[in-house]
C-alpha cells in the first residue's frame, strides 16, 4: 500500500520524536517501504551543523543508523531555506512530491487553543497534500 514514507526530522531534538521513529519503523517493516528522512536547515551556521553539506552528512548518518533498527531501505532529502522555521510547512509540502512520498509520518503536539491562530505543522501538511499523513503524539507520563 505504501512504498515511500517521508519523515520530517529535527536533528536537534531526536529524543522528542522517538515515538514517531518507532511508528515509522513498524510501518516500514509492515509495508516493506523505504523511509525518506527529510531535514530542513539554514545556509547559515546553526546548532546542528555549520554548513548545509555538514547537515546533509549528519542526516545521512542518522538515516543509516535508523536503517540498522528497521532494516528497510532509507534515503534522505535536505532542504536549505534562509529561514527554516518560517518556511517549514511549505518546504515539507513541496518535499512530498520531490521525494515521491505516498505517506508522511510526523510528530505533533496535543491540541491547544493556540492552534486556531498558529496551526500545527502536521495539520497544515495534512490539509495541503493529497497523500496520507500520520501524526504521532508524544507519550503521556
Amino acid at each position: 500500500m505504501y512504498h515511500r514514507i517521508m519523515v520530517p526530522i529535527d536533528l536537534a531534538h531526536i529524543e522528542v520524536i522517538e515515538p514517531t521513529l518507532e511508528t515509522v519503523a513498524d510501518l516500514a517493516r509492515h509495508y516493506d517501504a523505504e523511509v525518506c528522512y527529510v531535514g530542513v536547515t539554514s545556509s547559515a551556521p546553526g546548532k546542528v551543523a555549520r554548513t548545509p553539506e555538514e547537515f546533509s552528512r549528519k542526516l545521512e548518518a542518522f538515516a543509516q543508523s535508523r536503517h540498522q533498527v528497521h532494516g528497510q531501505p532509507v534515503s534522505t532529502h535536505t532542504i536549505v531555506k534562509a529561514d527554516p522555521i518560517a518556511n517549514l510547512d511549505d518546504a515539507l509540502i513541496a518535499a512530498i512530491d520531490e521525494v515521491g512520498a505516498d505517506l508522511v509520518v510526523m510528530p505533533t503536539h496535543p491540541p491547544k487553543h493556540l492552534d486556531v491562530i498558529m496551526p500545527s505543522h502536521g495539520g497544515k501538511v495534512a490539509t495541503h497534500t493529497d497523500v496520507s499523513v500520520f501524526l504521532v503524539r508524544p507519550r503521556k507520563g
